[in-house]
């Protein structure tokens, strides 16, 4: 099934779930988890999961449905990128995950890679915000909608370590980019931030 129908199903989620947080009467509560159960079960078929399965994660979320917001570093040393191994795929990305709640997302990023990394950093400025859903960044479907920030840091301390969620932690050339986790990261963005580190004093980029 197409990407369209993911996006289509993600909007009639963040419909049920809004409209069960501004219902105004009992038949308001029946009718939107009705769209919720429907949505649950497209995404359960195209997904070849139980639909009880998504309903009970899906729906760990309540009130006004907004984007997930995911923070990710670009951290230099001698024009190179610092990237992690990932553990569940093998393959590279920038370091970073999702921002938790109480976190700033300059520190959301700060944390994710010394946890990912095992370096201390510290976040100098926003360069880029992106909707994970724009076809142009090339990442698979995903059943929350998304946007990744991502922030230029500064190494400050520590040194490189693994950890559960990371194998591996190294530095690359634009001419060396590992194979990347596509979910994470996309080779468009990374040689964008390479233009970054080359051309310094550009705009924030945003989608």
């Amino acid at each position: 099934m197409t990407s369209p129908w993911l996006s289509w199903i993600q909007q009639l989620q963040g419909v049920a779930q809004t409209g069960l947080h501004y219902k105004n009467h009992p038949f308001d509560t029946e009718r939107y988890r009705q769209v919720q159960e429907i949505a649950d079960a497209m995404l359960a078929a195209i997904a070849n999961a139980e639909p009880q399965l998504l309903t009970d994660l899906l729906h760990q979320d309540v009130g006004h449905a907004t984007p997930k917001i995911e923070v990710r570093g670009v951290v230099f040393r001698e024009g190179k990128l610092l990237m992690v191994q990932e553990s569940s795929d093998g393959r590279w990305s920038l370091p970073g995950g999702w921002a938790d709640i109480g976190d700033s997302p300059s520190r959301a990023v700060e944390r994710e890679i010394f946890e990912e990394s095992g370096y201390t950093t510290r976040a100098t400025r926003l360069l880029a915000v992106y909707d994970r859903a724009n076809p142009r960044h090339g990442h698979p479907p995903a059943p929350y909608h998304s946007y990744k920030l991502f922030f230029r840091c500064e190494i400050v301390g520590g040194q490189p370590t693994s950890s559960y969620e990371t194998t591996a932690i190294d530095f690359f050339g634009p001419d060396a980019i590992p194979p990347l986790s596509p979910g994470r990261n996309g080779l468009n963005q990374i040689n964008r931030f390479f233009d970054f580190w080359d051309h310094p004093d550009q705009p924030v980029e945003f989608d």
